[in-house]
């Protein structure tokens, strides 16, 4: 008799398995969001993918560029789909990069903060995050709307600090690249 149950997966089947249009849209959100936490975020990216030794992938900023324009909410987008190789490679600069900007995730997380200040941290973080997206997304899409939005975007903010902190430490990588795979997610 045929189980009607799907096998759970490896960690290997993961790695395999390529992102979906709402994964890359949340990947390239991610690692805008990091831009947007470090001002020199786009150096930064280019620093630790060499740091991380993905020269082959990623040989300059325009190969780094170009993997990021996957993304359909971009207003220069590529056709296709990323392969395995480069989104990994990608998911792993973003888990660096989440380390290294921990301490001011952690900061825009924290219960412990006085709430003016926690409301001036969010909404410096939306400000620029909003530049960001008014500058290199396509404005006509639902997404990006939202995201522009005040009390949609703060929201949205709130889901990217978090998978920024769940990417970040031990067990980042598999934890972030299970959350991309999640359509649902």
């Amino acid at each position: 008799m045929p189980h009607d149950y799907l096998a759970p997966q490896t960690a290997q089947d993961l790695s395999r398995r390529a992102l979906s249009r709402r994964g890359l849209e949340r990947l390239d959100l991610l690692l805008l969001s990091l831009e947007a936490l470090d001002y020199n975020g786009g150096e930064a990216l280019v620093w630790m993918s060499e740091h991380l030794g993905f020269q082959d992938l990623f040989p300059n900023r325009v190969e780094l560029w170009k993997s990021r324009c996957h993304n359909p909410l971009r207003r220069n987008t590529r056709r296709g789909v990323l392969n395995s190789t480069e989104s990994d490679a990608l998911i792993r600069i973003l888990c660096g990069m989440a380390d290294r900007l921990y301490p001011l995730v952690r900061s825009l997380l924290s219960q412990a903060e006085a709430p003016e200040l926690l409301a001036q941290r969010w909404e410096i973080f939306h400000e620029r995050l909003s530049e960001l997206v008014r500058e290199r997304m396509n404005l006509r899409r639902g997404g990006v709307q939202k995201l522009l939005n005040r009390e949609q975007g703060m929201a949205q903010c709130r889901q990217l600090i978090q998978a920024l902190a769940l990417g970040s430490g031990a067990g980042g990588f598999d934890r972030l690249k299970a959350s991309l795979l999640d359509a649902a997610a």
